[in-house]
């Protein structure tokens, strides 16, 4: 691969994903591109770029391919911790029905860890968190996005994470290696393609929004424009929770922090 068919792939993937990919970063694209230039027999990057500007279903095979990842079950702790601690009892003493996004969902763990949640707390509190609450889940890959809306997982990807009471709990064994989430955590989650770049007008409003780990493979302008529209679907108060290495990207006039011990999670100000 040389170095202007580097640039020429980073420069269709930011515009196609808004995904910047640095430098250096050659060995991945080789890695996670091997397959589909073998596949297609494509001479190389160049005739598999050539071919993605003209082809906008093989556009998508290339994103799939590129923002693909693996994820965890209750990942980071400290997320969850302030969903269950914080924003869960607000929700129950509130009584109103609640609308959370996932962003960036992957395969689907973060939105299914979030019911298991609902569930612990509503098990912990009898007659408290009886209203509806919903999630969107949404991703860019569409690969990713088939296995979340399956709910089915082998072993390996279970054992990331997920401890043995809530397997019991929230997962029936279907096959050999195979785990299948139940219907109860099914429940009240709806799984959607979206690009972050793209319009979020048909997503509605949200009271919480989970965004982690994905704001990290923008640009610094990419960034902000996400996090001011999203601004736009919270009410006064509503949450963004953002990943551990993420920030807000200097905007004071739209967040404040708030701090809780550990961790650290935004809530959506007034505009003046």
């Amino acid at each position: 691969m040389s170095g202007d068919e580097y640039r020429r792939f980073q420069q269709m993937l930011e515009a196609a994903s808004g995904i910047l990919l640095g430098d250096g970063k050659e060995y991945l694209v080789t890695s996670r591109l091997r397959k589909l230039i073998t596949d297609r027999a494509f001479s190389g990057l160049d005739a598999l770029i050539a071919a993605s500007q003209r082809d906008p279903s093989l556009m998508n095979h290339v994103v799939d391919a590129m923002t693909t990842n693996e994820t965890l079950w209750f990942r980071d702790e400290h997320p969850y911790k302030i969903f269950r601690e914080r924003m869960l009892p607000e929700i129950a003493a509130n009584g109103r029905s609640v609308r959370i996004w996932s962003a960036a969902c992957s395969t689907g763990q973060e939105p299914y860890s979030l019911r298991m949640e609902i569930e612990e707390y509503r098990k912990r509190n009898p007659g408290k968190l009886n209203q509806t609450i919903s999630i969107l889940a949404t991703d860019i890959s569409s690969s990713a996005l088939a296995v979340a809306k399956e709910g089915q997982y082998p072993h390996i990807a279970i054992r990331r994470g997920m401890n043995d009471p809530m397997l019991s709990a929230y997962f029936q064994k279907t096959h050999d290696d195979i785990w299948t989430i139940n219907n109860l955590v099914r429940k009240d989650i709806e799984f959607r393609a979206l690009n972050l770049q793209d319009s979020f007008n048909s997503l509605g409003k949200f009271d919480i929004i989970f965004c982690r780990n994905v704001l990290i493979y923008f640009s610094p302008e990419t960034k902000t424009n996400i996090l001011k529209r999203m601004h736009a679907l919270l009410p006064v108060g509503g949450y963004l929770m953002l990943g551990a290495s993420e920030s807000l990207h200097n905007l004071p006039d739209y967040y404040e922090m708030v701090a809780c011990h550990p961790g650290i999670v935004f809530r959506a100000k007034a505009l003046s």
